[in-house]
């Protein structure tokens, strides 16, 4: 794979659908396991669930290989995901119980924030600076669209992508431990942090 020849643009092709789904869930789905354990039904969820729009991706020949998903004002990645849709794909005892764990992840943008909905990059693309280019092309988005700053949380399990966001210029503004959890979730700490575009 040759780095010059992969290209960014905003929104997942519908072509790609699946592929981002499949991206997702290598990415979160251990973390989303906790709501919707099958790996077949968290897919089918976000495969009904994802908003193609709000994404940033990376395509090498035509081929997805590396995501930002993101909320903004008027949407986002997975605003698909709904009670009504996790009651549909999983029933209504599995799927209000997805509900209740998702609910503990949710964050809400503030006015001028765009929140990012997670990166994630294809095993076999990654240390080709894919991911670093994917934060370059969500700030720009998000200074072009007017917001004033990035605002991702990054869990306590998963250094390797807060050290990322450090090297790009995010901050930590606020750090949640919540111990009590850690068995229950898989984690037991969350960072926000923010970069201001």
């Amino acid at each position: 794979m040759k780095p010059d020849l992969i290209s960014y643009q905003l929104g997942i092709p519908e072509s790609c659908r699946s592929t981002a789904v499949a991206l997702f869930d290598l990415a979160f789905g251990e973390k989303i396991a906790v709501a919707i354990p099958s790996k077949e039904a968290r897919q089918a969820v976000f495969l009904n669930g994802f908003n193609l729009d709000y994404a940033i991706v990376a395509l090498y020949e035509g081929k997805l290989v590396g995501m930002a998903g993101f909320q903004g004002k008027d949407g986002a990645l997975t605003s698909g995901v709904t009670y009504r849709s996790l009651i549909k794909h999983l029933g209504i005892w599995k799927g209000s119980k997805a509900a209740l764990v998702l609910s503990l992840y949710e964050r809400k943008s503030k006015p001028k924030e765009l929140v990012m909905d997670g990166i994630s990059v294809l095993p076999e693309a990654r240390s080709m600076g894919i991911g670093q280019q994917l934060l370059k092309e969500i700030a720009t988005y998000a200074a072009n669209q007017g917001y004033d700053c990035v605002r991702l949380d990054v869990i306590d399990t998963n250094p390797r992508a807060r050290s990322l966001y450090q090297r790009f210029g995010f901050k930590a503004v606020k750090i949640e431990q919540f111990p009590m959890f850690k068995r229950f979730l898989g984690f037991g700490g969350v960072t926000t942090m923010r970069l201001d575009v």
